[in-house]
């Protein structure tokens, strides 16, 4: 007979359908983020900030989706994965963050690269603090029909 850990464990794989939300997600996610690359020009030695943008705007996104539909619509088994999972886990950059911050260090621009970092995150805190603050000021009723 299985342990509750191990059962617990089989429980918590996702199945085919969960999946293939994800990797939608994500075959749109990853599209978004180059599209702000292009857009948004950095030249080597200088402040990342395309993927500076891509990930504070990702965590605000990440913030207004998981107050939403963890507290405002009805459970689902696929929203979540398709855009928490899927769809920002492409479009946030965290290795590209990691490669660029470890790149101005070694090119030279530490200072560049602290800043990066310390920007990065304090911005991606505020980010998803804020979605989360802008999420529950949207007047729709919670779960269960309560406001």
């Amino acid at each position: 007979m299985a342990s509750a850990a191990e059962a617990g464990a089989t429980r918590a794989r996702p199945g085919a359908p969960v999946l293939a939300a994800i990797a939608l997600g994500g075959a749109l996610g990853a599209p978004a983020r180059y599209g702000v690359a292009q857009l948004v020009h950095v030249a080597p030695g200088t402040f990342p900030w395309a993927t500076f943008w891509t990930n504070v705007s990702g965590s605000f996104a990440l913030g207004v989706v998981l107050a939403l539909v963890l507290q405002r619509f009805p459970p689902t088994r696929y929203l979540r994965p398709f855009l928490a999972t899927g769809f920002l886990g492409a479009y946030t950059t965290y290795s590209t963050f990691a490669v660029e911050t470890d790149l101005l260090v070694k090119d030279g621009h530490a200072a560049i690269g602290m800043a990066y970092v310390a920007a990065s995150v304090i911005g991606g805190l505020i980010a998803v603090w804020a979605g989360i603050v802008a999420a529950r000021a949207v007047p729709f009723p919670r779960r269960g029909g309560t406001r």
